[in-house]
């Protein structure tokens, strides 16, 4: 399964009101694309609720986990708005490029050298230098600790949770997520915000193919790529990761990993 990122409200998403960028980069072109759900169904198959239905749980769900967060003696955490027409940022840096970022992020914590290249569909967890600091009891990040979800808090919080579907996930929060990321920029890179934003279209995945003049896809002569550059990926990763904080701090939104 491919890895995408979404900043929205829950409604939107839980309403399928959504499209990743390659549902809209078929559209575009005049293809069919269909979601496939993990248990191997058409997404779009699945029984819906109503978008109100989807809002009414959402915001239940919402209070709930703002209620069981919230600090005795402390004002209660604000509920952030659900509706399903607020816009939503999404993006696909995909697991390599994941790993890629994370794999930076490991190397420069314990100043080891960042290795040049990743291998296509490696298992990134298993590396050495991100297994240590995922268990790391000093440095808790919430990108180590498989969370999928960033609520808009500005206090930092990690912690395992149901979502509205009552599945289980490690939920973090989006001041959280920024410390993150301003730490691994820092450790890094040291680059400013217009050329961390650019690098979305600057880096990533090497072309596979090319479109023809008749609009037909053709990886004629284009050998299969089987290592991606460390630091091209992580840079594109990073990038999406940055791009949708914004977003979701401006439009006090959710984040969430779909894949």
């Amino acid at each position: 399964m491919g890895l995408d990122i979404y900043a929205g409200t829950l409604t939107r998403y839980y309403s399928h009101n959504w499209k990743t960028v390659v549902q809209q980069w078929a559209e575009e072109n005049g293809y069919t694309f269909n979601r496939i759900a993990p248990d191997g169904e058409f997404a779009d198959d699945e029984e819906e609720l109503s978008p109100a239905e989807v809002q009414a749980a959402v915001e239940n769900w919402r209070d709930q986990i703002l209620s069981a967060i919230s600090q005795p003696g402390q004002p209660p955490c604000a509920p952030w708005l659900e509706d399903n027409e607020k816009p939503y940022y999404t993006d696909k840096p995909d697991w390599d490029a994941f790993g890629a970022m994370l794999l930076v992020a490991a190397c420069r914590t314990y100043e080891e050298p960042v290795p040049p290249t990743v291998e296509k569909d490696w298992d990134f967890w298993e590396h050495p230098l991100i297994a240590r600091l995922a268990s790391d009891e000093e440095r808790v990040w919430s990108l180590f600790r498989g969370a999928t979800w960033w609520l808009p808090l500005t206090d930092s919080f990690l912690f395992q949770g149901p979502l509205p579907t009552d599945d289980q996930t490690m939920i973090a929060t989006l001041g959280g997520l920024r410390k993150e990321l301003e730490k691994l920029n820092q450790l890094a890179w040291q680059a400013d915000e217009d050329t961390i934003l650019d690098w979305a279209d600057t880096e990533g995945y090497p072309v596979d193919g090319t479109i023809d003049a008749d609009g037909q896809y053709s990886k004629a002569d284009i050998p299969e790529h089987t290592q991606y550059d460390t630091q091209s990926l992580a840079k594109f990763a990073f990038s999406m990761f940055w791009r949708a904080m914004r977003f979701a701090e401006e439009q006090q939104v959710p984040i969430l990993l779909d894949y």
